[in-house]
């Protein structure tokens, strides 16, 4: 095998604080694929802490982030990652050319109750798991942490 070959996928996922939907995506995305995708967040504007309501959500499904500090989005993280997927960070997110960049219109759990951060949550879960079946194509993804509340 190649080296090119076995160069594992580095997906980037942003938001604006780094403290909700990048979080929870990112820690989905190292749920699902483990050592198979390299997987980083950011913030361009990053907050102080995770979003308690994210963190007891995660916790609830055994995904601890306890030690997960909101890093700042920058042209390098961009540059590095194969796959730059935005959540709401709209301009403020620094472009590179040629990058693959997708956004996703996912709602921003800052303010929102437990059960509107839920149903957030399980969005992030049916997108991320749907992503990785595209840059892991051998992965044998798991049940779904988080049940469609349909």
């Amino acid at each position: 095998m190649t080296a090119a070959a076995a160069k594992r996928p580095v997906v980037l996922f942003a938001c604006v604080h780094n403290s909700g939907r990048s979080v929870v995506a990112a820690a989905l995305a190292r749920h699902y694929a483990g050592d198979l995708v390299d997987v980083r967040d950011a913030g361009s504007d990053p907050a102080d802490e995770v979003n308690p309501a994210v963190a007891r959500a995660l916790a609830a499904a055994g995904l601890a982030i306890s030690d997960h500090v909101p890093t700042r989005l920058d042209y390098d993280l961009v540059e590095a990652s194969d796959l730059v997927i935005t959540l709401g960070c709209n301009e403020e997110c620094p472009a590179v050319p040629g990058k693959r960049v997708v956004d996703w219109p996912v709602a921003d759990p800052k303010g929102q109750d437990d059960a509107t951060v839920a149903s957030i949550v399980t969005d992030l879960d049916a997108r991320v798991r749907a992503l990785l079946t595209d840059v892991a194509p051998g992965l044998t993804l798991p049940l779904p942490v988080f049940a469609d509340a349909c």
